[in-house]
């Protein structure tokens, strides 16, 4: 009779600890699903917001002539150009077939890249920014940061030497400079694997003024 006593007390002993402890669980599992609402609503607000600057930037890069291949008619345009956009690739060209070829790729880049603005402006015809930025082999490629010339593309010698190099290994050497952006949301990079540009009749692969 006390034996059983005992045992009923037992069991109503770890019944109540066994309340408290699923209580505890629950208090514990609520407070966790609000913890996580609240989460995912700083989430999608944060989310929200980066999204809407990203579309802003968008639209002022757009209007600012990034997403195409430009010519740029002068040197007063090009400083402008320049002043307007924080990342620029420049292609200083003249008539010949490894401008034509840097033309191909950019034009490429430049869709693929809306971060950044690519122009080309004649040498030929702009012989103060030639003498100022040094340029002496055509093609050369200006590669400008927040209006300053950070580096330079010379002839295709970066670029194993040839005109037959691909999209992809410009685009990396842009990106190792830091003028583009080589994976990112500001990029609209394509899935389709990336094209060369072959030469035709051509052997140089630079020419100089």
């Amino acid at each position: 009779m006390a034996n059983r006593a005992v045992q009923e007390i037992i069991e109503q002993q770890v019944l109540t600890v066994a309340k408290a402890v699923e209580d505890k669980l629950d208090e514990e599992i609520a407070a966790l699903d609000r913890v996580d609402d609240d989460d995912l609503e700083v989430l999608r607000e944060r989310r929200l917001q980066q999204m809407k600057k990203m579309t802003e930037k968008r639209s002022r890069w757009i209007s600012l002539g990034h997403g195409e291949y430009t010519e740029i008619p002068s040197e007063k345009d090009f400083f402008s150009a320049v002043k307007a956009s924080d990342r620029v690739v420049c292609h200083f060209y003249r008539e010949n077939w490894p401008c034509k070829v840097v033309d191909k790729h950019l034009s490429i880049l430049a869709k693929q890249h809306i971060e950044t603005r690519f122009m080309k402006i004649n040498a030929e015809k702009s012989p103060f920014l030639a003498e100022k930025l040094k340029i002496v082999v055509l093609p050369t490629l200006a590669l400008i940061k927040n209006a300053k010339v950070d580096d330079y593309v010379v002839g295709f010698d970066e670029l194993g030497g040839k005109d037959d190099f691909s999209t992809e290994e410009l685009e990396e050497r842009l990106a190792r400079a830091q003028v583009i952006f080589f994976e990112g949301e500001a990029s609209l990079k394509s899935s389709a694997k990336t094209r060369s540009v072959r030469q035709s009749s051509k052997d140089d692969s630079s020419d100089s003024e």
